[in-house]
């Protein structure tokens, strides 16, 4: 099989079809370098399919395609809403409580269990990728904050929350994240990837526990929150490489900064001698259409302009039909 050696890398997430054995070939023979398991998405038993698949084609074809485990991390989100969703209005409060509900119009329930007592008065919460804002007007510091709705909406099941300002304690791995990083290692991956970084502690604890497996698995530490950005040198020192994860990063910090932030993340990274991946929509729209638009033409060359090692593609390659 003829392979290119091109400079910049491409990651491929990998979904239901593109796991299988034949859609995997065409896509390393389009210059597919690393393979991504998203384990915020699918049971183990998916991922053994196509890492069983990424391993008998390394080894038919002589090739050494990558593997790396993207772990979900601690990914906060509501809970349940009754039918339909619920409509927020601006302006108007809700309550968001630690006691599992179906929420409606008064009051969601909220999977992370120290919520009322790390945010504060007048912190930003944003659900559904941004989408909805609420302020947080009071707290009781034990299961229930009262928060004003900014910009409304409707509202469905467990969509995702996000806590630009507070320094959450949640841990940086969950059980789900250990059960997987077990999976993961005992298959011996060649990267893991570390979600919602927010220090290097983070990275010397995951690094810990890849020690004490006798593996060898190297770290990519996603930037996604700012407080990942504030310490962003010390990130770079303790990983082995750096994810650009411009989804949640543009959502937990103003839009407008994330291309600065991209260039500087990169640029710090080239000083170090680590490599880093661009991610999150690349060629978004090649997900329903054959050809991708001419913004994101320019953003996979300026990323590769920037002195990205590599760009990864999502739902392009992992549900996209093209």
């Amino acid at each position: 099989m003829k392979i290119s050696h091109k400079r910049t890398k491409i990651v491929a997430t990998l979904g239901p079809v593109s796991s299988q054995k034949e859609m995997l070939l065409s896509l390393i023979r389009a210059g597919v370098n690393v393979c991504r398991l998203n384990f915020s998405h699918g049971k183990q038993a998916d991922h053994q399919i196509a890492i069983d698949n990424i391993r008998e084609i390394n080894e038919q074809y002589k090739l050494n395609v990558g593997i790396l485990a993207d772990l979900q991390g601690p990914k906060i989100r509501i809970g349940m809403v009754k039918e339909g969703g619920i409509q927020l209005i601006n302006g108007t409060t809700i309550n968001m409580t630690t006691n599992e509900c179906v929420g409606d119009e008064n009051q969601i329930y909220i999977t992370y269990e120290n919520f009322p007592k790390d945010v504060t008065e007048g912190e930003i919460i944003l659900l559904d990728d941004g989408k909805l804002q609420m302020k947080v007007k009071e707290t009781n510091n034990r299961d229930t904050v009262v928060c004003e709705i900014v910009h409304g909406g409707i509202l469905t099941s467990r969509k995702g929350v996000n806590l630009p300002n507070t320094k959450v304690s949640i841990p940086s791995l969950t059980e789900e994240d250990l059960f997987n990083l077990d999976f993961a290692l005992k298959n011996d991956v060649e990267w893991i990837g570390l979600s919602f970084v927010r220090n290097e502690e983070d990275i010397v604890d995951l690094k810990r526990i890849i020690s004490r497996s006798g593996k060898a698995a190297r770290v990519i530490a996603k930037i996604e929150k700012p407080e990942a950005i504030e310490h962003i040198d010390a990130i770079i020192e303790a990983t082995d490489g750096v994810m650009v994860a411009r989804g949640d990063l543009g959502v937990e910090m103003p839009m407008e900064q994330v291309p600065l932030l991209q260039k500087m993340i990169a640029r710090k990274c080239r000083a170090a001698s680590k490599p880093v991946i661009v991610a999150t929509q690349m060629l978004e729209s090649m997900i329903t259409t054959p050809r991708p638009t001419r913004a994101e033409v320019n953003d996979v060359a300026n990323s590769v302009l920037d002195g990205a090692d590599a760009v990864m593609l999502s739902g392009e390659t992992s549900v996209g039909e093209f």
